[in-house]
């Protein structure tokens, strides 16, 4: 469209051209074109009459279309002035004067008229000296109105523009055609082949028939989808292959936390059973004295009932143990952290390893239900207590051994969840052995160990984080060697 427009705007401005240069051409041959046959040489003088050109010019200016003629003689007078609508007779004069003085033909534009795009000359003069001889005796000029010039320029424009409007038209339906059948229908094809697509498709985009851009890109797209199947193959293995590595995962974990299940009650048992053969011993004692005959009714009775304490003590001891080290589903739901606290201190408190160490227990905390698997948090809270009193125990110096369990719910900390909770802060402090800097980054690792052999499994710290992490928190330790851990 732009190229066609430039095209017309050229060709305007070159018809512009030939037309003014055909008039020029036409004016210097009516100028030519004079003829002084006629002329009378009266007083050894060359002198141009008047009835030289009356009988002529007059229809010579209605044919040619000049608007005004004017012939001068060689004193510059007036010979002979003819033609309609001749505005610039004054120009026309003063030119011809200019022609006879100088010997030269001249041509001049005069006016202003809007054409093209910008003012172009509305009126032209042509002008020439008259030659007899070698001897110039006069001049004559010819005016020019370009108004019939613009209006043919114009018809011819008029013709240009509906020639292009018609060309625009017939292109554009042709190009929209071609694009339609080269670009529309294959797309409209690529997108109904997209939307009827199916996984078990073994060929996707069928290969367009002409060897284009849309053949390429169909191969092409065959192509990556054939990838695209063979990568989702793999991962659907590989995703298979995750979830069973995942299950054995979990079981490993269970048989983990199982097995330092199992050995804590080992431990605990075998203090256990040193504390219930006191209350055994008690309650024999007891029998003996019951059997003799000698004894009051009042103490017979007294008797009995200490006995019955005794045997409710070894009742306890056993049950807690049992409660301990029964397998348990896990099962996730709002605990009393407090209450699971306690509990883990009354099933330790018959351990020979806590007769002599205090127990500083400061629960502060207003809330303390939290979401978790009762058993595991008491096992936890279990292996936190005999690794403290293990330390306190193992201490070179002699000195009372104390164990604090506070409970908060710090203000300043909160988790690392988007929600926002509160943390609550569960801290056991003993004023044992402590731990190495150099161990300190490795007691939650499995099977790592400070204590003499036989003595620990290495697993006891691991299963507690294994836990806490499970559940959403964390455990930290902070220690410095002889001065106690947190």
């Amino acid at each position: 469209m732009l190229a066609m427009i430039l095209t017309e705007f050229v060709m305007i401005i070159l018809m512009q051209k030939a037309l003014i240069r055909s008039e020029i051409s036409k004016g210097y041959a009516l100028l030519s074109g004079i003829r002084l046959n006629n002329t009378d040489y009266s007083n050894s003088k060359n002198v141009i009459k008047p009835s030289d050109f009356q009988n002529d010019f007059a229809k010579i200016i209605t044919e040619t279309g000049f608007s005004c003629i004017l012939i001068m003689d060689e004193n510059q007078n007036r010979v002979y002035s003819g033609g309609k609508g001749c505005d610039i007779q004054g120009e026309l004069e003063a030119i011809t004067r200019q022609t006879i003085r100088s010997g030269i033909k001249t041509t001049r534009f005069f006016g202003s008229t809007w054409w093209g795009g910008w003012n172009q000359g509305q009126d032209m003069i042509i002008s020439a000296p008259l030659i007899r001889e070698g001897r110039i005796i006069g001049g004559s000029s010819v005016a020019l109105s370009f108004t019939g010039v613009y209006e043919v320029l114009r018809r011819t424009q008029y013709v240009l523009l509906i020639y292009i409007l018609v060309n625009t038209v017939v292109f554009t339906f042709i190009g929209f055609y071609r694009m339609t059948r080269i670009v529309v229908k294959p797309l409209q094809r690529l997108v109904k082949r997209a939307e009827e697509y199916q996984d078990d498709n073994e060929i996707f985009f069928l290969s367009e028939s002409e060897d284009n851009e849309f053949s390429k890109l169909s191969k092409a797209l065959n192509r990556m989808l054939g990838h695209i199947a063979e990568d989702k193959e793999k991962l659907q293995s590989a995703v298979v292959s995750l979830e069973k590595a995942n299950v054995d995962l979990k079981q490993a974990q269970k048989d983990i936390i199982r097995a330092e299940k199992l050995a804590s009650v080992g431990r605990l048992s075998a203090g256990i059973a040193h504390e219930i053969g006191n209350p055994i011993g008690i309650i024999n004692g007891y029998l003996e004295l019951l059997k003799g005959n000698g004894i009051s009714d009042t103490d017979r009775e007294e008797f009995l009932q200490r006995t019955e304490a005794e045997l409710k003590r070894i009742d306890t001891i056993i049950r807690q143990l049992l409660d301990f080290s029964r397998p348990s589903i896990e099962d996730v739901k709002t605990v009393s952290v407090h209450e699971i606290i306690e509990d883990t201190i009354g099933a330790s408190r018959f351990h020979p390893l806590m007769s002599d160490i205090d127990l500083d227990l400061r629960l502060f905390a207003k809330n303390d239900r939290v979401m978790a698997d009762s058993n595991q948090l008491r096992q936890v809270f279990l292996n936190l207590m005999i690794n403290a009193a293990d330390a306190i125990l193992s201490s070179k110096v002699p000195k009372q051994g104390r164990i604090s369990i506070i409970s908060d719910v710090p203000k300043n900390i909160r988790n690392d969840s988007t929600e926002s909770k509160d943390v609550l802060r569960i801290d056991y402090i003993d004023n044992g052995i402590g731990i190495a800097e150099t161990d300190l980054g490795n007691i939650f690792d499995p099977f790592f160990t400070t204590k003499a052999y036989g003595k620990g499994t290495g697993l006891g710290l691991s299963v507690c984080f294994m836990i806490v992490e499970k559940m959403g928190g964390k455990i930290e330790a902070n220690s410095r060697e002889d001065q106690g851990t947190t």
